[in-house]
């Protein structure tokens, strides 16, 4: 049966600096939840994903709080920053989300294309691959700068390869592999990235599984 973990939840300003991440204890072995207090608890997540159900499961999280925050995102849009090692997810999470999104068609990594765009759930979904830039005038080159715009949200994968032209980063989802499953952990950089942070936190605890 399902077994409910313990909300995250807003904390107050004027955090301690330098304070040892804090680990949570008693959680189910299956996912394990790492918070930090040096800073705010809607600023950093992080969980163990021992399946590959429940990388889609975190992806589908993810969809609900992008259609959650659409109001912004239209406004605004959205840059969210994928990082990892080959084979580490990234496309595994970007899949998932679409088809939470109501996608049905194909999803690939742009490893060659360097863009896949995917207009759904009212958003346009921008999923970047950079890993075949030779160098960062590349991204301007290419005008990919014209998508980062209201109602996109433009997810990139070796995100440093087109630094210093690259739009900052709202959200950053960091996956690595860890024993037989992997490990994400996310961060937001913005107000809306934390807007998107802290209900997805509180949805991931709310539905986790034991």
């Amino acid at each position: 049966h399902p077994r409910r973990l313990p909300c995250v939840r807003n904390v107050s300003a004027g955090l301690r600096p330098r304070i040892a991440p804090t680990k949570i204890s008693g959680l189910s072995p299956r996912l394990t939840l790492f918070l930090s207090s040096e800073t705010p608890l809607t600023d950093r997540f992080s969980a163990s994903l021992p399946a590959p159900a429940d990388t889609d499961h975190l992806g589908a999280l993810l969809a609900d709080e992008l259609l959650r925050a659409s109001p912004g995102i239209l406004a605004k849009g959205l840059a969210l920053r994928l990082e990892g090692n080959l084979g580490a997810g990234k496309t595994s999470l970007i899949r998932a989300a679409l088809r939470r999104l109501g996608w049905e068609g194909a999803v690939k990594s742009p490893t060659f294309t360097l863009l896949e765009t995917y207009p759904c759930g009212g958003l346009t979904i921008n999923h970047f691959d950079f890993y075949r830039f030779e160098e960062p005038e590349e991204f301007e080159d290419a005008g990919f700068q014209d998508e980062f715009r209201p109602g996109a949200v433009c997810a990139t994968e070796w995100s440093d390869k087109a630094f210093p032209y690259l739009p900052p980063a709202d959200i950053t989802i960091a996956l690595s592999i860890e024993g037989l499953g992997r490990r994400v952990e996310i961060s937001a950089q913005s107000p809306l990235g934390r807007e998107i942070l802290a209900s997805l936190s509180e949805s991931w605890n709310s539905t986790a599984a034991a």
